[in-house]
């Protein structure tokens, strides 16, 4: 069960691996892109292209859905970058349903622990394998694996870097399931008072909207965390009130004491852009208007005269 690239190369090693898949569950085609064109989960594609029995309910407590899982005599249920499962769905196979959940568990409990691993400056993370029950991600845990954030890895580098580490892991999971002999331990004895739990909710495009008032530091981990999807954004504003949307995609960060205020732009209006920030500033490297093509500085500053707006704080 899952839908997006994260899952696909999970299920392509079980595949690979001569596992007996009877069955893959993803979301239903919907339109994407600017014309709109009905598209297929990447879970999809790979299933279609092996052959592969596809199920896509829109609504998982469907008793005809559940009637069709059934007839599947699923041992094992892998969930894999999918929706909250329905106990009804969960609870069904003898050997259990169990996730591949993208943190180093209970830390980053929730939807983008990607993300935020980075945005909160993290210097490492990693995946873990669990049994899922009724609460999202909080099921004994069966393995997990370390991963290093490199101080340059923004979500898409540590986004290959975990799923990599998760087939290994995934199949890691399923032979120990197989054989009966699986370690099992539970969230509770993690969690502590000294090292409190930190959540990974969705992010929205509002939470993208960088605050220019905090440090380096801050301000590049929340670039990169979010690049390059659903990608960090600030405004550009001119004095007569012309505002400028862009999304950032790379940046440097300078760790340097000056008196400029933060959110100030300072250019030579053709190779460089970097913004004042509490201790230092942020150098912008590649950068994306509102409904134009993503472009290094240089050419974005090679037609647009950013001498003439501010940030928009």
């Amino acid at each position: 069960m899952g839908t997006p690239e994260f899952a696909v190369d999970p299920l392509k090693a079980l595949v690979e691996n001569g596992y007996n898949v009877v069955g893959v569950v993803t979301a239903p085609d919907k339109p994407a892109g600017r014309g709109r064109q009905i598209e297929q989960s990447p879970v999809k594609k790979y299933a279609v292209e092996n052959n592969l029995a596809v199920f896509q309910p829109e609504k998982l407590k469907n008793q005809e859905f559940i009637d069709q899982l059934k007839k599947l005599k699923a041992d094992l249920q892998i969930v894999v970058a999918f929706r909250m499962l329905p106990e009804a769905v969960w609870n069904m196979p003898p050997k259990g349903t169990i996730n591949l959940h993208a943190s180093l568990l209970p830390q980053y409990r929730g939807a983008a622990p990607i993300n935020w691993a980075i945005i909160n400056g993290e210097k490492e993370t990693g995946v873990t394998t669990f049994f899922l029950q009724q609460e999202i991600d909080t099921g004994k845990i069966i393995f997990c694996e370390t991963v290093t954030i490199d101080d340059h890895d923004n979500a898409e580098i540590l986004h290959d870097k975990l799923m990599q580490k998760g087939v290994t892991l995934v199949l890691k999971t399923v032979d120990a399931i197989d054989s009966g002999n699986y370690p099992l331990m539970d969230q509770k004895s993690l969690v502590n008072e000294e090292k409190p739990l930190k959540t990974a909710p969705k992010i929205f495009k509002e939470d993208c909207k960088i605050n220019w008032t905090k440090t380096a530091d801050d301000i590049y981990n929340f670039i990169r965390g979010l690049s390059p999807y659903p990608a960090a954004w600030t405004d550009f504003i001119s004095d007569n009130g012309i505002v400028v949307s862009v999304k950032i995609f790379e940046a440097e960060k300078i760790v340097e004491i000056h008196s400029f205020h933060p959110g100030m732009i300072l250019t030579d209006g053709k190779k460089y852009l970097k913004i004042a920030v509490n201790s230092g500033f942020i150098k912008i490297l590649s950068l994306q208007q509102a409904s134009k093509k993503r472009l290094s500085i240089e050419e974005f500053l090679r037609g647009f005269k950013i001498s003439e707006y501010k940030i928009y704080m």
